[in-house]
């Protein structure tokens, strides 16, 4: 794999991981993995002053003093609520105040014309950031030349700031998993468009994904399933 196909391969696992930490409490597996990160490997360009492996630091740290059932009150109180969490990390309310409004439209809109379908499990609307970075991920793996606008048109404008947002809570967990989010998708919004070499705009014709064998940051068992159909 060159450095090139690496750096894809390292973006995509990040994706998985913010995905898998936004939509759900990690199990004791994804803590001790996290517990045991080699943050320091970690860099992509345009991390300024690398910001991101010094969050994969914080969240590292943080998993070590952290069990599966506190976390699973942490991130109720922080991303679901008995109303709603103290963070609500779907692009509506971040960029109307409301839920289900237009950029919710407008994503769907675009999910149908890459491919993907709702999941008969999800519930939530398809708008939520960890929804949003699954899709990143599948993008960067399997259509890549569409990932710029997607992330231009759905992540870019709001994404930082719901980051920014969970980073402020009491929560060192999910502090440091907003921390994280921040850090990333500042590197993406710096990168995409320049830095980021892209392919042609054509699906994989091979049938196979490209995988993240040579940096894998997220464990198989840790990745949301596939929302493609």
């Amino acid at each position: 794999m060159s450095h090139s196909e690496e750096q894809q391969a390292l973006r995509a696992d990040l994706y998985r991981l913010l995905a898998r930490l936004l939509r759900a409490a990690p199990d004791a597996e994804l803590i001790d993995f996290l517990a045991e990160l080699d943050h320091d490997a970690i860099s992509l360009p345009g991390a300024a002053e690398q910001q991101l492996p010094r969050a994969l630091a914080s969240l590292s740290l943080a998993a070590r003093v952290s069990d599966s059932r506190r976390l699973e009150d942490d991130f109720f109180q922080s991303l679901v609520g008995v109303v709603q969490g103290e963070v609500v990390p779907y692009a509506s309310w971040y960029l109307t105040g409301s839920l289900m409004e237009m950029p919710l439209v407008a994503l769907r809109q675009d999910l149908k014309r890459l491919g993907f379908e709702r999941q008969s499990d999800v519930h939530e609307p398809e708008d939520h950031l960890g929804a949003l970075c699954e899709v990143m991920a599948m993008l960067i793996d399997e259509v890549p030349g569409e990932q710029v606008n997607f992330f231009r048109r759905h992540v870019a404008s709001w994404g930082e700031r719901c980051c920014a947002d969970l980073a402020g809570r009491e929560s060192p967990f999910y502090a440091a998993v907003g921390y994280l989010g921040q850090a990333f998708l500042r590197a993406e919004r710096l990168n995409l468009g320049d830095s980021i070499p892209l392919h042609a705009a054509t699906e994989n014709n091979s049938g196979e994904q490209v995988t993240a064998e040579a940096v894998q940051l997220v464990t198989p068992a840790s990745v949301a399933p596939d929302a493609r159909h």
